[in-house]
């Protein structure tokens, strides 16, 4: 049995438009609502919800039947719990919060065997197929994704060196904390935030760097894959749930007499 190619990671690297999901909900059955909704690619979020490494496994495999490829945000860049969502099969990352291209090396040399990094070894995993795909360790490091997020106007200043990392696959901008970072708590689509991000992202964007985001504005969401962003997120499921919610509780009491 050979290792299954991560569409994603190729996709990005050839300048291919991805729409993403946003996944925090932490339950499988959710997810497989979601999974077969069209999107590219999605994010299951451990930073900001209540997964653990059960609710991803049973998320991992709610979109392993679907076309979208499903990565994982670990709650910080620790060598042990990439070790273990790799085990699990997650076919990629997007770090959170990586501020110098040291934290950069470390997120690559954990998804990566000796010499190379420092990933233990697992013959019999969910990723191996519990040791039937007989050329996992030879493939999984050109297959897996590895996005880098940046999320403050420091990390900015260095995106281009953190993004040329060897191993990286691609700068994802996190406008909701660069928000914070330079005093506007709450507003991610201030013009001030995105006039820091778009020229770093051209910059990256010439270099033949793959850079994305995630923005709730769908339309603006649009606008960034045609400026030349490789993988954008447009919308949440927490947050597709309760606009949804509120929006038919509001249509009936609109209307009632």
């Amino acid at each position: 049995m050979e290792l299954a190619r991560n569409k994603f990671t190729h996709a990005i690297a050839a300048g291919e438009k991805q729409v993403g999901l946003w996944v925090t909900l932490a339950n499988p059955f959710v997810a497989e609502v979601t999974a077969h909704s069209g999107y590219d690619w999605a994010v299951i979020d451990m930073e900001h919800s209540p997964n653990d490494y059960f609710s991803v496994l049973g998320q991992l495999q709610a979109f392993s039947s679907s076309g979208a490829t499903a990565l994982v945000r670990p709650e910080w860049n620790d060598p042990v719990i990439i070790k273990r969502l790799l085990d699990l099969g997650a076919p990629g990352f997007v770090f959170p919060m990586i501020e110098s291209v040291e934290e950069a090396q470390k997120a690559v040399s954990a998804t990566r065997y000796p010499p190379k990094g420092i990933r233990g070894v697992s013959g019999s995993s969910r990723a191996t197929k519990f040791g039937r795909i007989s050329d996992y360790m030879s493939k999984i490091e050109d297959e897996t994704t590895i996005i880098l997020q940046i999320e403050s106007a420091a990390a900015i200043n260095k995106a281009v060196e953190i993004g040329s990392v060897e191993g990286v696959s691609g700068v994802f901008f996190g406008p909701s904390d660069i928000a914070a970072d330079i005093g506007l708590l709450g507003q991610p689509m201030h013009e001030n935030v995105w006039k820091l991000i778009k020229p770093v992202a051209q910059t990256l964007i010439s270099k033949g760097i793959p850079v994305g985001t995630l923005v709730l504005d769908t339309d603006f969401a649009a606008e960034l894959l045609n400026e030349g962003f490789s993988f954008v997120t447009c919308a949440i499921d927490s947050d597709l749930l309760a606009k949804a919610s509120d929006n038919a509780l509001n249509n009936v009491k609109d209307n009632l007499l």
